[in-house]
């Protein structure tokens, strides 16, 4: 047998209730219900034998067209007990793109959410082969529900496939260069070790809970906290859809110790008239990812006596990748901080040579925690990983003589202004601390002197006024002047992702 053939490799549920069966795992905000570890195994091990006798193979995909809702972790644990690929589809494509997602992947079953049953009409004609299944209760006779499916199965384990952590568990889509998604395969060792990652760096609790902010359809929903908290034996809140009032609600009444999203989540709260009353004293910490985030929004959480801080990650390798102790949060606010434990890093220039401290460049990254490739992408695979297993992340940072980590851009987001290199991310920095902008996001734009200069895009405070010229004038000093954007839209909302990023490929 392989030494890696371990029978606790995707029973999250199943070895978590062993160990703490009625401890709450999961509050339902939607549904307004309560499970323990114990029930959430009892509800995975009847899914698994719903896809089981679906005829569901070890290695076949399954797809899931939903928002975040309760039973889509039902599916998530049951796919990892028999080995089953959990494929979910982002909700926000348009059918031409999930088209070719299905097209790509060729899933056996497909489950999609009750609530989307207008888009999901448009994708139906699609499937011809594939066993369709409405989550939540019957809502016709076309087609199961996965409820009636559950309650005709038993609550006992599940028999189960050999499993090694090399298999692949997930398979998460995240954006291409030819503008087609590109399928992440997500393997059991990935989530497993940026569990491990994740709870011994950043020093989670078994009494600690979450509200799950982000979208189940990307890696951050599933592997930023959820799985780790199942590890550790901690509690999850499912929210549904995002809303200010709802979550300020739940932090306070559920007690939430930590508190994770996307800058423009955490801006969004800073400016609800609740914000300044809300009880945060449960609040451990305060983390935003998916984008850096402005000091200017930190500094309203710092002012409820909470910290606010950056991580980093990416689907590809983690996605927890860095920890910034508490303690420094505040000398050091636009840092992601140091490695997590079992992560290894470095930062390279075009030709791969490490740079010098102090200097921008690359960050590539290598682990246990490295994703296995891209679903039938050999050569963008190729491109991503090197052969000595290091990832390249696109992002650029440097590293400062303490050995702090800071995320500069993207590096297809930086542009050169006559000769010199732009970063975004510190132009946007500044403009969120004017008094009168809420969102900002700068590009580089073709200039036939300079080649590339800055275009802004401006979202204003509700009742705000604000020029370009006045913008001018607050920046004329603060930035080099080939840093100042010279062109300026103001606009009444950016394009984001559904994990609430603001898309600047749209811009």
């Amino acid at each position: 047998m392989d030494r890696k053939d371990w029978s606790w490799i995707g029973d999250w549920t199943g070895r978590r209730a062993l160990l703490t069966p009625k401890a709450e795992a999961v509050v339902d905000n939607i549904q307004n219900r309560r499970y323990t570890f114990e029930a959430m195994d009892q509800r995975a091990n009847q899914v698994a034998r719903v896809l089981l006798d679906s005829g569901v193979q070890k290695g076949d995909r399954i797809g899931v067209y939903s928002k975040n809702r309760f039973d889509f972790l039902d599916i998530l644990f049951a796919c990892g007990k028999i080995g089953a690929v959990l494929t979910p589809f982002n909700i926000r494509l348009t059918s031409p793109e999930i088209e070719y997602l299905l097209n790509k992947t060729n899933p056996t079953m497909v489950f999609y959410d009750p609530d989307l049953e207008l888009p999901f009409a448009e994708l139906r004609p699609l499937l011809k082969k594939q066993r369709i299944v409405v989550m939540g209760e019957k809502r016709s006779d076309s087609e199961p529900d996965l409820n009636s499916l559950m309650k005709k199965e038993s609550t006992h384990a599940v028999e189960r496939p050999s499993l090694t952590l090399d298999d692949p568990y997930l398979i998460v889509f995240t954006g291409g260069t030819t503008g087609l998604p590109k399928g992440a395969i997500l393997s059991h060792s990935l989530v497993f070790w940026n569990s491990v990652n994740t709870i011994v760096s950043w020093g989670l609790r078994p009494d600690d809970i979450q509200p799950l902010l982000f979208p189940l359809f990307h890696t951050g929903g599933i592997n930023v906290l959820l799985v780790p908290f199942f590890h550790l034996g901690a509690t999850s809140i499912i929210m549904g859809d995002f809303s200010v009032d709802a979550i300020l609600k739940v932090i306070e009444d559920e007690r939430c110790s930590i508190v994770i999203g996307v800058p423009t989540m955490f801006n969004m709260m800073s400016e609800s008239p609740k914000f300044a009353k809300v009880d945060f004293d449960s609040v451990r910490v305060f983390i935003s990812g998916g984008a850096p985030c402005p000091v200017a929004i930190m500094e309203k959480y710092w002012a409820r006596g909470k910290i606010l801080k950056m991580g980093y990650g990416l689907t590809e390798v983690g996605p927890n990748n860095f920890y910034l102790p508490e303690s420094e949060v505040k000398r050091k606010p636009s840092s992601v901080g140091f490695p997590v434990f079992h992560c290894d890093m470095k930062v390279v220039d075009n030709d791969n040579n490490e740079v010098p401290t102090g200097k921008v460049g690359e960050l590539l990254l290598r682990g246990p925690h490295i994703f296995s490739g891209y679903w039938e992408e050999p050569e963008e695979t190729a491109k991503t990983i090197e052969p000595d297993g290091w990832v390249h992340t696109g992002d650029l940072v440097m590293k400062d003589e303490e050995g702090f980590f800071f995320i500069t851009g993207r590096k297809k987001d930086m542009f050169i202004s006559g000769g010199e290199n732009v970063f975004p991310t510190e132009i946007e920095e500044l403009l969120y601390k004017h008094p009168a902008i809420l969102e900002a996001a700068v590009i580089g734009v073709p200039h036939e002197k300079w080649g590339e200069v800055g275009k802004a895009f401006i979202v204003l405070k509700p009742g705000k006024t604000l020029t370009q010229e006045e913008i001018l004038e607050y920046l004329d000093g603060k930035l080099a002047r080939y840093k100042i954007p010279k062109h300026y839209e103001f606009r009444g909302e950016l394009p984001k992702s559904a994990a609430g990023k603001i898309l600047k490929r749209e811009l």
